[in-house]
């Protein structure tokens, strides 16, 4: 089996590929929005440790789901709604607000950039900036952690919005544009594939609830992976995934000032795409929660009985 890491503009992508009968194709599996140079070495060397040390040599790549874990995955499944619903008010507006917001960017909000790599910076401030114009306390988060034991060092970007309360206590939510990324997983089987789609295309909320969602989808990237005879690489452990938003952090309002370059739409031409991408998942989400609505909302079945008896009156 040939397997390397590959990383383009700040991505870091594990390319499996099964050696022999003709060098057929690989699968490429996302690992998030930023990662340095030093923390994709690192990771390189641990995934390669991983590959060659940990994965026990087995040949079994069957992708089909098995009766012994279809169960597991099955009530995992079901606790993703209960994470989704069970928000504050103030969630519930910031989320909604967050969605609006990144369908109105468009390409000229993305020229302004750190100079090297952007790996998606640019929507992740364009989206800080329109969020303070809004009346947000909000920034952009830059984690970076070591390695410790069986956990690969990295670092990440993500925006926090600091919540002032009447009473004076803050609350600290958190905002990842492409949340759904950080759980891609090879050789995925459908019933994994399915839970992944539903988690929120962007997340906005409390770091207590962030964890709930961890907790679940590591469980069931190690049902899937187990179906594969596969072991659950430290890359997406929960400690790694919890290292992402839960290590110490620099707040950003801007980029860095004396790096700034105005760039052209070739140099952004991954960064558009990957902001059309985020629009039309969006929009796919935003459609699919409202066709399972219920047609008939509890005021509309309050107000039809009041709408036929003046129908009634006025035929009699």
């Amino acid at each position: 089996m040939d397997c390397k890491v590959c990383v383009s503009t700040g991505d870091w992508w594990l390319m499996k590929g099964v050696g022999g009968g003709g060098g057929g194709g690989g699968q490429i599996v996302g690992g998030g929005l930023s990662l340095s140079q030093e923390s994709e070495h690192d990771l390189a060397l641990m995934v390669s440790d991983f590959l060659e040390n940990g994965s026990g040599g087995t040949e079994s790549w069957c992708s089909s789901d098995s009766d012994s874990n279809l169960s597991d995955l099955s009530l995992l499944a079901d606790k993703i709604p209960f994470c989704k619903i069970s928000v504050s008010q103030y969630e519930s507006d910031l989320m909604s607000v967050v969605n609006s917001l990144i369908l109105s960017m468009n390409e000229t909000d993305l020229h302004y950039v750190k100079s090297g790599a952007c790996n998606a910076s640019c929507i992740r401030f364009s989206l800080v900036k329109l969020l303070r114009c809004s009346g947000y306390d909000a920034a952009v988060c830059a984690t970076k952690w070591q390695g410790s034991g069986k956990v690969p060092g990295g670092d990440h970007e993500y925006i926090d919005v600091i919540n002032h309360n009447s009473t004076g206590t803050t609350e600290r939510l958190i905002i990842d544009i492409d949340f759904r990324s950080h759980f891609e997983i090879a050789r995925a089987v459908d019933s994994y594939d399915r839970i992944l789609n539903s988690l929120p295309v962007a997340y906005a909320g409390s770091f207590t609830r962030l964890k709930q969602f961890l907790q679940i989808m590591v469980e069931a990237a190690k049902s899937s992976l187990k179906q594969n005879s596969m072991p659950l690489p430290p890359w997406r452990s929960l400690a790694y995934l919890q290292a992402k938003w839960q290590s110490p952090y620099q707040r950003h309002f801007n980029p860095d000032e004396p790096n700034i370059s105005k760039t052209n739409s070739v140099d952004h031409n991954q960064c558009s795409g990957h902001l059309k991408r985020l629009q039309s998942l969006l929009q796919s989400e935003m459609e699919a929660e409202r066709l399972l609505k219920p047609i008939n909302s509890d005021n509309n079945w309050r107000l039809k009985p009041e709408r036929r008896r003046r129908s009634f009156y006025r035929t009699t």
